[in-house]
């Protein structure tokens, strides 16, 4: 718990531990877990009840929230009657006790994604999670053009690595004529309505927890849910941006075809699906665009010496990314 100053003292003080039904003294163990590019999560047994918690650290909110553990607490509130996410149980996002913000969720078991084998067991996951009645005065946060949100997004974070000497003056130009092409994309597409759910917006493999047919399968990290289109989802999880990045996996079309088909036999009726396959594959390329953008950014922080969290395997992707094959490949199959 060295890497978080005061995390140490945190979990000794009252409020924690009343909350969280602790005995005063502490005599449980906090082993690290996993760590993200935002967040630093800790695994602890409860030394009454025996169960497993996860201890979650945020040290940055990639939507400019001033309470970002306080947002994701509250849509996983929204989410639990799913049965697809994990139960929370304490958030302090006041910053007072400790500079960072704290949750406390359920531990639960399963494995990444496998995207050759689990593709119809996220189908019924993302199915259940998004037929979940959730309405636009819930508290989440919801653009009115979510494609054109998008495209904001990658403008604001593919100015850092624009702006940096550091970056590559091709690699600029290429990133520079794939975005100005999904400008192009969205001028020529009318404004996405119809239903609206809870979304997670960030559906890598590494998300999902899965323990197999006829047994309950999970999707975790909620630091970007808003109210929006299932499409949008479905097409960020379907994204090559999204399927390479713990794997090296990118979907053929017919598998892509097939995991949508039984995504809708999965909603059996419980929300409109009209149109969503022509509004996935409109999401797909703008998500691509994300992903790159998202990359661009990050290879500039993780130069800076002083950065928090430093994931050795990310950074490896982030210069896959950014590769000219790579960019060149979505230019010809996605644009």
């Amino acid at each position: 718990m060295e890497r978080i100053k005061g995390l140490a003292e945190y979990v000794r003080k009252p409020c924690y531990r009343e909350a969280m039904g602790l005995p005063g003294e502490v005599c449980e163990e906090y082993r690290i877990l996993a760590q993200g590019e935002y967040n630093i999560n800790y695994i602890f047994a409860h030394p009454v009840s025996g169960k497993e918690f996860l201890l979650r650290v945020n040290c940055g909110s990639q939507m400019h929230l001033e309470d970002q553990i306080g947002y994701e607490y509250h849509a996983l509130e929204l989410l639990r009657e799913s049965g697809r996410t994990p139960k929370v149980f304490f958030v302090d996002g006041s910053c007072k006790e400790l500079e960072h913000g704290v949750l406390v969720m359920e531990y639960l078991p399963g494995v990444s994604l496998d995207y050759r084998k689990d593709m119809g067991l996220a189908a019924q996951c993302l199915a259940d999670i998004h037929s979940v009645p959730v309405s636009a005065e819930d508290g989440l946060l919801s653009p009115e053009n979510p494609l054109e949100a998008i495209l904001n997004e990658c403008e604001e974070m593919v100015k850092v690595y624009m702006d940096s000497p550091l970056g590559d003056k091709e690699t600029k130009s290429v990133i520079r004529n794939l975005l100005d092409r999904g400008w192009e994309r969205f001028r020529r597409t009318e404004n996405l309505k119809g239903y609206r759910c809870c979304i997670n917006t960030e559906l890598n493999s590494t998300n999902f927890l899965i323990n197999g047919e006829g047994k309950e399968n999970y999707l975790i990290d909620w630091e970007k849910p808003l109210y929006g289109d299932p499409a949008q989802d479905l097409g960020h999880f379907l994204a090559p941006t999204t399927t390479f990045w713990k794997t090296d996996v990118i979907l053929a079309p017919e598998e892509t075809e097939k995991f949508l088909d039984d995504y809708i036999r999965a909603v059996d009726g419980r929300f409109p699906v009209e149109g969503l396959k022509e509004r996935v594959g409109t999401f797909i390329p703008i998500t691509c665009l994300r992903g790159v953008t998202w990359c661009a950014m990050a290879w500039v922080q993780y130069q800076q010496p002083d950065k928090l969290i430093f994931n050795e395997s990310t950074y490896k992707k982030l210069e896959a990314y950014l590769s000219h094959d790579f960019l060149e490949m979505l230019s010809r199959d996605y644009f």
